[in-house]
């Protein structure tokens, strides 16, 4: 059986030493080549063209979001899996947003980041678990709480949490500029969100980002 290859981006040796030893336990996969900095993930992922790279978030030279960006530019047959301990929504739509198409925290069971590497080998997504249940539980307090704003209000936040400037949604919903930063804000006083982080974390919680569950494994949610 061929076996996934996977490469591993964390600045502590110790971490890389472990994370060899889970992944290389494993019949089905195999590491192939480690780094220290983002700078150096980019290098490996070009020159060795894994399948998988397992990448954390904080590392010097080149932060986990950068160089996912890059891998996705220089080595698209990657598949990105973030491992970090940020568990903030925001942390992981941005991550999404930048081609990672894996979310394990370091503080879950090791089974998390194995069934993230399986699921991205196949071109699957995958998110930890424990954050599928924080989001909908939060899903849940959210709808039964907040304020009700229009279906145009959602649509507009929607398009903000998704990156989008005011322009570019004008352009997308044929309105003005200024109609759509009367509804941004009148949404957000309404929802008392201060700033596109709150919106972000406000849209993940709310299921608006497109994260749907399409597949079985279980912690799979976009």
């Amino acid at each position: 059986m061929k076996k996934i290859r996977v490469l591993i981006a964390d600045d502590h040796e110790t971490v890389r030493h472990g994370l060899k030893m889970l992944i290389d336990a494993e019949t089905d996969m195999e590491v192939v080549g480690e780094a220290g900095d983002g700078r150096a993930a980019l290098a490996r992922a070009e020159a060795l063209k894994p399948a998988v790279a397992v990448v954390d978030v904080a590392m010097p030279e080149m932060n986990g979001l950068q160089a996912t960006r890059e891998m996705q530019r220089r080595s698209p047959s990657t598949a990105v899996v973030m491992l970090t301990r940020y568990a903030d929504p925001a942390y992981v739509q941005a991550l999404i947003g930048a081609g990672a198409c894996g979310y394990v925290l370091k503080q879950s069971a090791s089974r998390q980041l194995l069934n993230a590497i399986r699921a991205a080998a196949r071109g699957d997504r995958y998110m930890d678990s424990s954050l599928t249940d924080r989001a909908e539980n939060g899903r849940r307090r959210g709808l039964s709480r907040a304020p009700g704003i229009t279906e145009r209000e959602t649509e507009v936040l929607r398009l903000v949490a998704l990156g989008h400037s005011n322009k570019e949604i004008a352009t997308l919903l044929g309105v003005s500029v200024k109609t759509i930063e009367v509804h941004k804000a009148n949404a957000m006083r309404k929802l008392r969100l201060h700033g596109r982080i709150d919106v972000v974390k406000y849209a993940v919680l709310q299921g608006w980002l497109g994260f749907a569950g399409e597949t079985a494994e279980p912690g799979e949610v976009f």
